[in-house]
């Protein structure tokens, strides 16, 4: 297995970056079609943040009962080692991929093809990989919404992603009795994985109301089997004696040197805690998350045109064979808007068709309609309310990288005319540190008042010196139709 890409100058026809379950459908299904395909992942091991694997020291015999539905990868998985054992594709595990660039600045992108740089191994050993292909898939994946609170920095409170990797990956719990809150359902899943694993959860808390999905019940009855699994989850948390607090939020964690307790309310529709609610719950760990933002700096530093999802969150802009506005440069999975992985394998395999040239399945773009309709009523259930900023304190960190509270975020608001997320930052240093905004950014754009606005950032994960300066001048991309510059909003060294 190559560590480096030094020896491999050919462009392949290929790149799709990130190995879970959006990016390994697609290479597997373009090596199947006849391309040659690389396929770049920040992780030792494919499968992504849904399909973790225990630490192979752990000696773990059956990571398929941590699962949903792992037939699915474990398939594609050997698909893609035989694949790999036949030349079709180059597997690059820990290569993170920080910046795609046209491969000849003087053509135009899509017909010239790109230059993906990487940062392949771990520090202090990594070096700099570059590889050339006529045509990359950007399945970057997403990562979990914050929405802080009093006592949110208090050790024992994780995200309720985080308390899933955990288990899967190490094998061990957040803590002997856990409160998994915030919106979305990716709570019941995490509830009943930590009790199945001997956790006492004295509660899920979810912010939103299930009769949101009334509205909706079309694209619920067009997937019975979405339905089932929601039962199946319901369910578990029954048989764990697990309570379901629908309508309510964690609106302050409690503790000295780890949470001890979390104080619970009740919410209005647009999600303000009312008066007189409060409940305390004794705990040793929070799991808390309100669902998933896309991670799109590569997507952004491109120029790819976004949309704002059903849920409030920036995605990629795509056409019906998973296409960017940017030619070249194809799209699936999270990266287009939250949708799970089953939607993410199916876009995944769609996209690898429009590369290869051919119409997709019939059946393919039928389940591709009926599972994001179901996600983009999801979305719409578990979009957070204006009103949850509320329950923040004038001294609530905000950022926690820079230790910015919500009292001087509201004050640039107020008094200093900040109207975005990025005002703030420059007058606040909100958004400054080393998360570069991931943690906070929906947060401190709430309070401004606006929506969320796509990341945009000229490397997507940290870089040695050594290897910017290594590389030769290149010129920037050109800028998609209707887009600013990537250069726009580029951070100055020091802000």
């Amino acid at each position: 297995m190559p560590t480096s890409l030094s020896d491999h100058t050919a462009p392949t026809d290929l790149a799709v970056i990130g190995a879970g379950p959006a990016g390994l459908a697609a290479a597997v299904t373009a090596a199947r079609l006849g391309l040659r395909v690389t396929l770049l992942d920040a992780a030792d091991r494919p499968g992504g943040q849904y399909y973790r694997h225990p630490a192979p020291s752990l000696g773990a015999t059956r990571p398929q009962a941590l699962h949903h539905a792992w037939r699915a990868f474990a398939g594609r998985e050997a698909a893609l080692r035989a694949h790999e054992a036949a030349g079709r594709i180059t597997y690059l595990p820990a290569h993170h991929v920080w910046t795609v660039v046209p491969a000849d600045d003087r053509g135009v992108r899509g017909e010239q093809g790109w230059t993906l740089h990487a940062v392949a191994g771990h520090a202090p050993d990594e070096t700099p990989a570059a590889l050339r292909a006529r045509h990359v898939l950007l399945a970057t994946g997403a990562y979990e919404r914050q929405l802080p609170f009093p006592g949110w920095t208090l050790p024992g409170v994780v995200g309720a992603g985080g308390a899933q990797a955990m288990l899967k990956n190490n094998l061990v719990l957040p803590g002997r009795r856990v409160v998994v809150a915030g919106s979305g359902p990716l709570l019941l899943a995490v509830a009943g994985s930590l009790a199945a694993a001997g956790a006492a959860v004295p509660a899920v808390v979810e912010a939103a109301a299930y009769t949101a999905y009334a509205p909706q019940a079309p694209a619920l009855l067009r997937n019975p089997a979405k339905l089932v699994e929601g039962a199946v989850y319901g369910g578990a948390l029954l048989r764990h004696g697990v309570r379901l607090l629908t309508r309510h939020a964690v609106t302050e964690a409690h503790g000295t040197t780890r949470v001890e307790a979390v104080t619970v309310m009740r919410l209005d529709g647009g999600w303000r805690p009312l008066p007189g609610t409060a409940r305390r719950i004794p705990c040793d760990a929070l799991a808390v998350g309100h669902g998933l933002v896309p991670q799109l700096e590569l997507a952004t530093g491109l120029g790819c045109a976004t949309r704002e999802a059903a849920d409030g969150t920036p995605a990629l802009d795509v056409d019906a064979g998973q296409r960017t506005s940017v030619p070249g440069i194809w799209s699936a999975g999270e990266t287009g808007g939250i949708g799970g992985a089953e939607l993410a394998l199916t876009e995944g395999e769609i996209a690898a068709h429009a590369v290869a040239g051919r119409p997709a399945p019939a059946a393919l773009v039928r389940r591709r309609a009926r599972l994001r309709a179901f996600a983009d009523a999801m979305a719409a259930a578990h979009r957070p309310g204006p009103g949850w900023t509320g329950w923040l304190r004038e001294e609530t960190d905000v950022c926690r990288c820079e230790e910015v509270p919500a009292g001087r975020i509201r004050e640039a608001v107020r008094d200093l005319g900040a109207r975005d997320a990025r005002t703030v930052k420059l007058l606040t240093r909100a958004g400054m540190g080393w998360c570069q905004g991931r943690m906070c950014g929906p947060a401190v754009a709430a309070l401004a008042g606006g929506a969320q606005a796509p990341d945009r950032r000229p490397l997507s994960c940290p870089v040695p010196l050594r290897h910017l300066a290594a590389l030769e001048p290149q010129a920037p991309p050109p800028t998609a139709p209707g887009q600013a510059s990537p250069d726009a909003e580029l951070p100055t060294p020091g802000r």
